[in-house]
């Protein structure tokens, strides 16, 4: 951890949501003219898309049914929690891009002058010169093994954590939106990733500052059949604080600021699901300002 080169860790599943956090971020940074390092989750997998397919089917036949991305064997917790720390120490980091997208693939074949598809990765380069702090969004921000420990490189970790059935609901609806995948696919994955979402993406809301847990108010019991995701005005969000004394928060504040919200513990706030965005800017915004004026 540095106050010099801190590093901002957000944490959460695949279809969680936190592509809503990351937003709020990139305009708290636009505001506070800070230039951030991103760093994605995905470029720590060990595997591209075509060795990751052959490398499940290799587990399968091996009598392994549950070999997923959530877990230590397809990713390179070693790599993040190292240059998490080298970043810390000196500003600067290896990073590479994991292509999801024809687009994506085009726009670094033309910076790299090379033909990579979709699904491979770039070469690892070094990065970070200049930036103010190290934003990384992901899976596995605050992950901790007999191994590896990346949650103690992190300076400010926030989690973002649908009720399952509702994180389950907008998995299949993305990947069936985006990706062509089937339901039955869809719901292989689910069972596949369950022991090491268990050990592996659950315990990481223990060690995060603060969790972003939307909850929804309409009747998500089978997930398999949800025709609709469940909009935000039929949610609240549980809004979490590990030490709220770390970070100075005022409840009194909060509530005065979002309408409709309410305390259901002394470090737990609830906001109505629409406000969420705003809610996410108005408590992370001093944290990043405090976080800059201390560098």
């Amino acid at each position: 951890m540095s106050a010099k080169h801190p590093v901002v860790a957000i944490t959460g599943s695949s279809g969680a949501g936190t592509t809503t956090v990351k937003r709020a971020f990139e305009h708290i940074f636009t505001r506070e003219k800070l230039s951030a390092l991103v760093v994605e989750g995905d470029s720590y997998h060990r595997y591209d898309r075509a060795a990751m397919k052959e490398k499940v089917a290799a587990e399968e036949t091996a009598g392994n049914s549950s070999f997923s991305h959530f877990g230590p064997g397809a990713n390179h917790f070693d790599l993040l929690e190292r240059n998490f720390k080298e970043y810390s120490e000196t500003g600067q980091c290896d990073r590479r891009y994991y292509l999801h997208s024809d687009e994506e693939a085009a726009e670094h074949n033309e910076r790299l002058d090379s033909e990579l598809t979709p699904g491979q990765f770039t070469p690892w380069e070094k990065v970070g010169e200049g930036t103010d702090l190290l934003f990384y969004e992901g899976l596995h921000g605050l992950v901790k093994t007999e191994d590896d420990n990346v949650a103690d490189q992190v300076d400010l970790g926030v989690g973002v954590v649908p009720i399952v059935n509702l994180e389950w609901i907008q998995k299949i609806h993305r990947d069936n939106a985006e990706r062509g995948y089937s339901e039955e696919v869809i719901v292989d994955t689910i069972l596949r990733r369950m022991p090491d979402y268990i050990n592996y993406i659950t315990p990481q809301f223990s060690q995060t500052d603060i969790n972003f847990q939307r909850v929804s108010t309409v009747d998500t019991s089978n997930p398999f059949i949800a025709r609709d995701i469940p909009l935000p005005d039929e949610s609240f969000i549980v809004i979490r604080f590990k030490d709220p004394a770390k970070y100075n928060i005022n409840f009194q504040y909060l509530l005065g600021m979002l309408d409709g919200s309410f305390m259901s513990r002394r470090n737990t706030i609830v906001v109505p699901g629409g406000k969420m965005g705003f809610a996410m800017e108005i408590i992370l915004a001093p944290i990043i300002h405090d976080m800059m004026h201390k560098r």
